[in-house]
């Protein structure tokens, strides 16, 4: 019973990177995506003589869009961040239960908590970028 209960949590640590993978995964190419097309739109805007009003709705739109997937995105990484740590634990009472916790190396734990940090400064970064860009590009040339 003792080996299932191991291969269960073992099974969903690999599952909870693998969900914080596609977080994170979506959240990078989306402020990529997003960054693309609001130059673009700012660009576009920049140039224009006349009414600019929809260049900057799109642009609005994209911005709010931007906010609330990063949100997600780092809510998301929280909770995975809280499991793993979950997880672990009971892996490391398991372990020290069958006096085996001298293979496991306490220090993991830091590290991940570390690698959730690392992450969501990408995921905040890149979402500053593809907000801040755009609209300098939009502000500076318009005028």
């Amino acid at each position: 019973m003792l080996n299932q209960v191991h291969e269960h949590i073992v099974k969903e640590l690999g599952e909870s990177s693998r969900t914080d993978t596609i977080f994170v995964l979506t959240a990078i190419l989306f402020n990529l995506i997003v960054l693309a097309i609001n130059s673009g739109v700012s660009t576009a805007a920049a140039e224009e003589d006349g009414s600019t009003a929809t260049y900057d709705i799109i642009l609005a739109i994209f911005i709010v869009m931007t906010i609330l997937l990063n949100i997600v995105a780092v809510a998301a990484l929280m909770l995975g961040r809280r499991t793993r740590q979950t997880l672990i634990q009971g892996l490391v009472a398991m372990y020290q239960d069958n006096e085996v916790d001298k293979y496991y190396d306490p220090s993991l734990m830091s590290n991940y908590g570390l690698r959730y940090i690392l992450f969501g400064g990408v995921i905040a970064t890149l979402a500053i970028t593809a907000i801040a860009v755009p609209l300098i590009i939009r502000f500076t040339e318009a005028g």
